[in-house]
């Protein structure tokens, strides 16, 4: 099998993460190109010696840590725009905790796995995860509307809400009741099923909110798949079903991150 054959099943989780890291699937996007132009361009450098994921995300966090796009700016007239919060924020927060968090949580890769991506000790990523956790929760709060149709997900998915700190403005189950929700309590944030109760679309439902409000919007499905297909517009944070509460924990922090309404008062 050509090396091309063993990445190609990894490329949608690698844009999944890319995007996340970003808070942007244009420029999450570009790092993934970026990383398979310099597989192409050298493949005998591509690491051999493990399983062609890591090799694959080992490739993407050489391109990411050379840009340096977590270094340079400074704070400030950069606050309008979702690039210029994040740079902010990214001064109050060390880049390689985010990345242990992303790389266990959202990604599900072992500490030992992570360790190796990142380029730290084993006995390092925990405590690195936990810093993340601690400083990006420390930074965002928000009104959050979940739109899911199956009564216990959603009230494990309220409870990791609720724990983060957040509060809950309701939880619909329907497109219609999305959009009578956020009507009447404008989210912060959103996260929503795809497919709901009475055989609507949590998309389309998204899709009504965006058009009245900007707000950040967390997917939650049991076929990622068919969302990263690589063809349209793709969710920039994504959840797969059945997750872990750390996952659901990690997507809302680095959601919240990239959110101009969340920046704490000085």
């Amino acid at each position: 099998m050509s090396l091309g054959q063993d990445l190609a099943p990894h490329l949608p989780f690698l844009r999944r993460y890319a995007r996340a890291l970003t808070g942007s699937q244009a420029h999450g996007d570009a790092f993934v190109r970026a990383t398979l132009e310099a597989i192409v361009a050298s493949p005998e450098d591509f690491p051999r010696d493990v399983d062609p994921r890591l090799g694959l995300y080992r490739t993407f966090h050489a391109i990411w840590s050379s840009a340096n796009i977590e270094e340079g700016d400074e704070p400030g007239d950069g606050y309008n725009n979702p690039e210029g919060i994040a740079r902010a924020r990214l001064s109050r927060i060390t880049p390689l905790s985010r990345q242990a968090l992303l790389l266990t949580s959202l990604e599900g890769f072992s500490t030992e796995d992570t360790a190796f991506l990142i380029g730290c000790g084993p006995d390092d990523v925990d405590s690195l995860v936990t810093e993340a956790l601690t400083e990006i929760e420390r930074q965002t709060l928000a009104n959050v509307l979940i739109i899911e149709d199956e009564p216990i997900i959603a009230m494990d998915i309220e409870t990791i809400v609720r724990d983060l700190g957040h509060n809950v403005t309701g939880v619909a189950v329907t497109r219609d009741e999305a959009i009578a929700q956020a009507r009447q309590h404008p989210p912060g944030l959103v996260l929503a099923d795809i497919q709901l109760a009475d055989d609507s679309s949590g998309i389309d439902a998204v899709k009504d909110i965006l058009a009245e409000f900007s707000v950040p919007v967390i997917f939650i499905t049991a076929f990622p798949e068919r969302l990263l297909t690589g063809t349209r517009p793709e969710p920039t944070f994504l959840i797969t079903k059945p997750f872990q509460r750390s996952t659901v924990k990690a997507a809302i922090s680095q959601a919240l991150f990239f959110d101009a309404a969340t920046i704490p008062a000085d």
